[in-house]
C-alpha cells in the first residue's frame, strides 16, 4: 500500500545575517521576526531536515530573478538542439564553441566576466529565437 502525503510548505520571511563554512558544508544563518517564526519550526528537534526553496525579494515585494549563466551554459551544452545550433554533435564540442564565442577558457568564467555574459546572453537569445514553433498551444 502506497501512502500519498500532501506536502504543506511553511512560509516566512527571513534575512541572511551570516554565511560560514565548515568541513561538512556551508552554514546559512537567517534571522526572522518573532511574529514570522512558524510554530512547527520551533517544535522540531535540532537536526531536523528540511527541503528549502528560497526566493529573494525586491523592495516592492516582487521576486528577484536570478541568472545563473554557468548552470544554464552546462544545461544548454548537454541539449542536442543547442549542439545542432552550434554545429556540433556532443557536449564537449558545444562547450568549446560556446567558450570561444564568449572569449573565455571555461564556462565558470561566466560568473564574473561582464563581456562574456553579454555575448552569452546574445547567443542564448539567438538560439531561443530558433526554437519558436508554429504550435499555438
Amino acid at each position: 500500500m502506497v501512502l500519498k502525503v500532501k506536502m504543506m510548505a511553511l512560509q516566512f520571511e527571513a534575512r541572511k545575517i551570516a554565511l560560514k563554512q565548515d568541513r561538512t558544508g556551508f552554514i546559512l544563518t537567517l534571522v526572522m521576526h518573532p511574529d514570522e517564526v512558524p510554530e512547527e519550526i520551533l517544535r522540531d528537534f535540532v537536526g531536523t531536515r528540511y527541503a528549502c526553496a528560497v526566493v529573494r525579494i525586491n523592495d516592492d515585494e516582487s521576486p528577484m530573478q536570478y541568472n545563473n549563466r554557468v548552470g544554464k551554459a552546462g544545461q544548454l551544452c548537454r541539449d542536442q538542439d543547442f549542439q545542432f545550433f552550434l554545429g556540433t554533435d556532443c557536449e564537449d564540442a558545444a562547450a568549446d564553441k560556446l567558450c570561444k564565442h564568449c572569449g573565455i577558457e571555461s564556462r565558470t568564467e561566466l560568473h564574473g566576466k561582464k563581456q562574456a555574459q553579454i555575448l552569452f546572453d546574445r547567443l542564448v537569445a539567438s538560439y531561443e529565437q530558433t526554437k519558436v514553433t508554429d504550435d499555438p498551444f
